[in-house]
């Protein structure tokens, strides 16, 4: 039995054209985190989410190798502590200086008080163990307010 869905149920066909077409906060994912399991689980929960291609990266040399490339990420996805550095919350200092349109950054973390706080406010901070879908959800979302809405904010 096949799980092909028909092609005489107008529903499935509108599922299946929107999930071909990547969103596109997520046409680009860079999944920085050295888990393996907890890597696994967020780009499962990305690609149903709408990602186009999500690059796994577990170490912090390996996710500069990937800066490096001409296609930038539209998002990052950050994990804080990894195996091979302490601060990968650096990433996302570095990531802003990508040019004029950086990347959507959320930072997944067990000690979100080890983001320094002008850093954690570049995206938001989910603390381990999170829903995956939460995390999703906050990419694809206006997780950038513009202008005027921050200047009433601060008012």
């Amino acid at each position: 039995m096949s799980s092909t869905p028909s092609t005489d149920d107008p529903t499935a066909r509108a599922d299946a054209s929107v999930a071909a077409v990547p969103h596109k906060a997520m046409r680009r994912v860079l999944l920085v985190e050295d888990d393996p399991i907890i890597a696994l689980m967020l780009e499962e929960a990305l690609l149903r989410g709408g990602a186009g291609e999500v690059v796994v990266c577990a170490t912090m040399q390996a996710t500069l190798h990937e800066l490096e490339k001409p296609e930038r990420p539209d998002a990052l996805i950050l994990d804080v502590h990894l195996a091979d550095r302490d601060d990968g919350w650096a990433l996302a200092e570095l990531v802003t200086l990508l040019g004029p349109k950086p990347p959507r950054i959320v930072f997944s973390t067990g000690s979100p008080e080890d983001i320094p706080a002008a850093v954690a406010g570049m995206g938001p901070v989910f603390e381990k163990p999170y829903d995956p879908d939460e995390l999703v959800k906050a990419l694809i979302g206006d997780a950038r307010p513009g202008f005027f809405a921050r200047l009433r904010g601060a008012l």
